[in-house]
């Protein structure tokens, strides 16, 4: 199916040939056939003699209702130009052309209608010199009588040329479904309706709107029932968990997480002229939705929402001023997460860093965030591109590096017998969102031990080095004949000093004031494999020559190791025997 939105003056025909082409009443309320005009969004479809389905989002042409027709033209990828032959070129006609250039639809054709009433060249030439000033340049333009049905195989023809040229859409997309519609079934609840630009529904899908979750109940598209529906498609979805006052036009369906709801946005206008300050609605979507507008370089802004919407970098949009009743310009998203501008010259900067790009791809955006997870890239519309530095995680190269320094320099700074920084405060001192990413930064010449890092083969001061030699000499002919803490304390390894030991492997520690050469439970494993098994904590104190107080912390960190086993309260057996 191909979904393709009317558009012109008021009165110039759009309905009437939208009637012609499908035998069906596009206007949907009895007061907009009673005016003869359209007033909201009318819909209709039909398939061509080539077989291609075309649905048609009928819209208003009056001036009065902009808002409904920008509604119902934002997330149709292609549109018909309607303009009659009697009237020739008027203002709607020129608005709405130009709200489609804004909007960035590059896929459409013209129809010169009406042609039973007036001689159509006047109109034509009109229609080919508007178009040739916009995206639109180069369109196939019919001549045609929704009346009277001339024309109408010519224009068939170039609907479905029309087809046969826009893109295939992804149906395995997140799904995006802009609300149009809003009403209630009885026996059924609540339905929505909208044009499926991307992914596919699917009857129990799980899906969000304005945050809050809902199920789909069911579905439709061109008035029959379906299981599921893959773009591009008109479809209507019958929601539960969701009340008719929860949900109104310009909300969209979204898949959960795949959106980042966006409050603050970066953008490009477009035709490129110094953007306007002040306030303007921006028009996204189906959503109208007032903003703050702030000038940042010669074509891009900051644009505050005054409510959060799911976009994506790449998203078209248009800016329009109610007041005066003119469109400000088009844009296109850059961020949709940028950073707040709090420093003298940041907007200048910002917009310095935007200009280097025309649309941002995944580096660009970590070379402005820093560092972001990949369901957030994705999120944002730029998949990731290069591998994670961990986990989830992407970096900006250059920001990665300076991460990396900042740490050494810090690590680096430390007093001699500094025990390090512990990991978490590592992450905390870098800003750094996740401590998975300090302990990536950390390589040499930094290492991690016991949690905390520091540099790799640090040497002991000499001080600590003579104390450690004289701890060695007294356990020479004594292994395990752990020095008292008085002891400890006339060789100066406490505190700091006794830490800086430990850290480096000079002495370990396996209980408290119980310290030992590195060597001590490899030679208490020798000499306890000697004693018949099972054996008592008496029967290891006697072999290791030591004090109840060295032999219990001794055996327990060999029943860690697995060496010995406990079979009781005070016995235990030496596996490595067997």
């Amino acid at each position: 199916m191909h979904v393709i939105a009317t558009a012109g003056h008021v009165d110039h025909g759009k309905s009437t040939l939208v009637r012609a082409l499908t035998g069906m009443e596009p206007d949907r309320w009895a007061e907009e056939r009673r005016r003869g005009m359209t007033i909201d969004l009318g819909f209709a479809w039909t398939t061509l003699g080539s077989g291609e389905r075309i649905a048609f989002v009928d819209v208003p042409g009056h001036e009065r209702f902009v808002t409904n027709m920008l509604a119902g033209v934002g997330p149709c990828p292609a549109a018909m130009i309607v303009v009659a032959a009697d009237q020739g070129w008027q203002a709607q006609s020129a608005e709405h052309l130009a709200a489609l250039d804004a909007l960035g639809v590059r896929h459409g054709l013209a129809v010169v209608t009406r042609a039973d009433l007036a001689d159509p060249e006047p109109a034509l030439k009109q229609v080919h010199g508007h178009l040739r000033e916009t995206g639109l340049a180069g369109i196939d333009v019919v001549v045609a009588s929704g009346r009277t049905r001339q024309g109408l195989d010519e224009l068939e023809a170039a609907l479905a040329r029309l087809a046969a040229t826009l893109a295939e859409p992804d149906a395995e997309a997140a799904v995006r479904l802009w609300i149009d519609r809003v009403f209630t079934i009885t026996g059924a609840g609540t339905v929505v309706t909208g044009t499926l630009t991307g992914g596919t529904l699917r009857v129990g899908d799980e899906l969000e709107a304005d945050g809050n979750r809902v199920r789909i109940r069911g579905l439709q598209t061109l008035g029959e029932k379906a299981d599921q529906v893959s773009a591009t498609a008109r479809v209507a979805v019958n929601l539960r968990g969701a009340e008719r006052d929860d949900l109104s036009r310009g909300m969209a369906l979204v898949t959960p997480k795949a959106w980042m709801p966006a409050h603050v946005i970066d953008v490009r206008l477009s035709p490129a002229a110094s953007p306007p300050g002040g306030t303007a609605i921006l028009h996204l979507g189906s959503a109208a939705v007032p903003v703050r507008i702030r000038p940042l370089g010669a074509d891009t802004a900051r644009v505050t929402l005054s409510r959060p919407l799911p976009l994506r970098t790449g998203d078209r949009g248009l800016l329009r001023d109610p007041g005066r009743r003119e469109i400000v310009a088009g844009l296109r998203v850059l961020d949709v997460r940028p950073a707040p501008l709090r420093r003298r010259g940041a907007a200048a900067a910002r917009a310095a860093a935007l200009d280097e790009v025309s649309l941002p791809d995944s580096a660009a955006l970590l070379r402005w965030h820093g560092l972001l997870t990949g369901s957030e890239l994705r999120a944002m519309g730029c998949p990731p591109g290069t591998a994670p530095v961990t986990g989830d995680w992407y970096a900006d190269p250059g920001y990665w590096s300076s991460l990396s320094r900042r740490l050494a320099g810090h690590v680096s700074r430390r007093p001699p017998l500094d025990p390090g920084i512990t990991v978490d405060a590592a992450a905390q001192l870098l800003g750094l969102p996740d401590r998975r990413l300090a302990e990536a930064l950390v390589a040499p010449p930094l290492v991690i031990e016991g949690g905390r890092i520091l540099p790799a083969g640090r040497s002991l001061p000499p001080a600590i080095a003579r104390a450690v030699s004289e701890l060695a000499a007294d356990l020479a002919e004594r292994p395990f004949d752990a020095p008292t803490a008085e002891r400890l304390d006339e060789l100066g390894l406490t505190g700091k000093a006794l830490a800086a030991a430990l850290r480096t492997g000079a002495v370990m520690s396996i209980g408290k004031n119980v310290v030992l050469l590195p060597d001590a439970l490899d030679k208490a494993a020798g000499a306890l494999a000697g004693l018949p098994s099972p054996f008592t904590v008496s029967d290891a104190r006697v072999a290791l020559a030591t004090s109840r107080r060295v032999a219990l912390p001794v055996l327990e960190c060999l029943d860690v190791r697995g060496i010995t086993q406990r079979v009781d309260n005070d016995r235990r057996v030496f596996r490595a025997r067997g």
